[in-house]
């Protein structure tokens, strides 16, 4: 909310045009930045990407007049011991200062404690301003602010009093993605209530503006598919299906955006309201709620039909956690079972707490239609699904060997049948520029097929 506030309140009042970015594995706070922002929300995640490909990323997307970054878990927390691919590493990387949220829930004086150490702990993070959230009071206020100010030397540019929840309620993957709120202009209209009244949004800005220029001289290209061997030029024109709706929503923008770089036209799909596939040359299906949209999706029989008539067909589809859900027989969830696609014999079930979580590395180590062999994938996994029925022999076509995270089962990911491969694990194409070269590659060879059988 505060994130939200600080975008509302820069492009509001200041009449800034903001970019937001986030660090992080997070598709449903980075939906509601690019609300609130009224542009895309772009990833920064050093788990991902290269300090190259980051700063890269970083200065083709930051073309408005001011960046907000939403960092993720505590300003020092990584993998490691070290803080590896933390919010405090990112800000090192492109230099920029951080403004400190700290939670001052029954904490006074040692507020200031809390600050003093995450200064110290590394001084190359430039911590400018802080931010004091969950207040109880004026007097509380008052003790905190000049705890902050007078040991940290640091400024407090803002006091947020305890908040009712209701206008972003939670549920069991965090927060009720935007799509399916009932009212986002609700949200970001009181997100900019909350930085008139109680942020000091000159400040922010004065900070903002006083950033220095990131270091470009190792920065040659835009990031677009970096490792492909071939171009736009060289591929002609691929139509490429995406499934957006409520049920299906976690997507990068920066996969999309790769996507048509490489040739793609981007064909928007919704699996609750079509009757069937358009005239497409390969599917994606990225993750989402199948789950919370069982009983739409059940329903539009024809639409899953048209999906496992494709797939036998030979469509090209890559599917990720909520997209591999979908290609299932079947989602069970609170003891009623729903059809899905049908494409594998897989059954799911709804559970009451993650199944996997976090993130991810894949080792391609089977043939399959997407990636070469020996491709490492950085990726990440978070899903309240389990596979319950598994049909025989599906692992030894999957293609995955997960070094880190769970995937399907056994430490095996990405299923594959025909042209089709379905995982749990998500991917950042920028991060995996063979994801990219794969699904356009699949999909030219799926249209010079058609194209054959069609001169026939």
């Amino acid at each position: 909310m505060l994130s939200l506030a600080v975008i509302s309140g820069l492009r509001d009042q200041k009449g800034q045009k903001v970019v937001p970015f986030k660090k992080g594995p997070d598709y449903i706070d980075a939906g509601w930045l690019s609300v609130a922002a009224q542009s895309p929300c772009y990833n920064l995640d050093p788990f991902f990407l290269s300090k190259e490909i980051i700063l890269r990323s970083f200065v083709s997307h930051a073309r408005g007049d001011v960046s907000v970054i939403e960092g993720n878990r505590g300003l020092h927390d990584g993998m490691d011991a070290e803080g590896a691919f933390s919010t405090a590493e990112l800000a090192k990387m492109l230099g920029a200062p951080v403004v400190l949220v700290v939670d001052c829930t029954k904490m006074t004086r040692t507020a200031a404690a809390v600050v003093l150490g995450c200064m110290h702990l590394d001084r190359e993070v430039v911590i400018r301003g802080v931010v004091l959230n969950q207040v109880a009071g004026s007097r509380h206020e008052s003790v905190v602010r000049a705890a902050i100010e007078k040991y940290c030397d640091v400024a407090v540019l803002g006091a947020v009093p305890k908040l009712p929840a209701d206008e972003l309620p939670e549920r069991h993957m965090g927060l009720t993605p935007h799509q399916e709120h009932p009212s986002t202009a609700k949200v970001t209209k009181l997100a900019g209530e909350i930085a008139a009244k109680y942020l000091n949004m000159d400040a922010l800005t004065e900070i903002a503006m006083a950033v220095g220029p990131i270091e470009t001289a190792d920065i040659s290209h835009e990031p677009t598919a970096v490792n492909m061997p071939f171009g736009q030029a060289d591929r002609g024109i691929v139509k490429v299906g995406v499934i957006r709706d409520a049920a299906f929503q976690f997507y990068y923008p920066e996969n999309l955006e790769e996507l048509e770089k490489s040739g793609a036209e981007i064909v928007d799909i919704n699996a609750l309201s079509d009757s069937s596939l358009p005239d497409i040359d390969a599917l994606y299906i990225g993750g989402g709620f199948p789950e919370t949209n069982a009983l739409q999706l059940a329903a539009n029989t024809p639409f899953r039909e048209s999906v496992r008539h494709m797939a036998e067909e030979g469509l090209p589809i890559y599917a990720e956690c909520g997209g591999l859900m979908f290609l299932g027989d079947s989602i069970i969830v609170e003891g009623k079972k729903y059809p899905m696609a049908g494409v594998f014999p897989i059954v799911f079930q709804m559970k009451s707490k993650p199944e996997a979580h976090g993130y991810t590395i894949a080792e391609i180590d089977r043939e399959n239609h997407f990636y070469p062999k020996g491709t490492v994938l950085h990726g990440h996994e978070f899903h309240y699904s389990e596979v319950v029925e598994l049909g025989e022999g599906l692992l030894q076509d999957s293609a995955f060997s997960m070094r880190r995270g769970k995937g399907i089962k056994d430490k095996r990911d990405g299923i594959c049948y025909k042209n089709v491969l379905a995982a749990y694990t998500h991917i950042h194409a920028l991060g995996s520029p063979a994801w990219t070269a794969g699904l356009i590659d699949c999909a030219v060879k799926y249209k010079k097929t058609r194209n054959m059988k069609g001169t026939a």
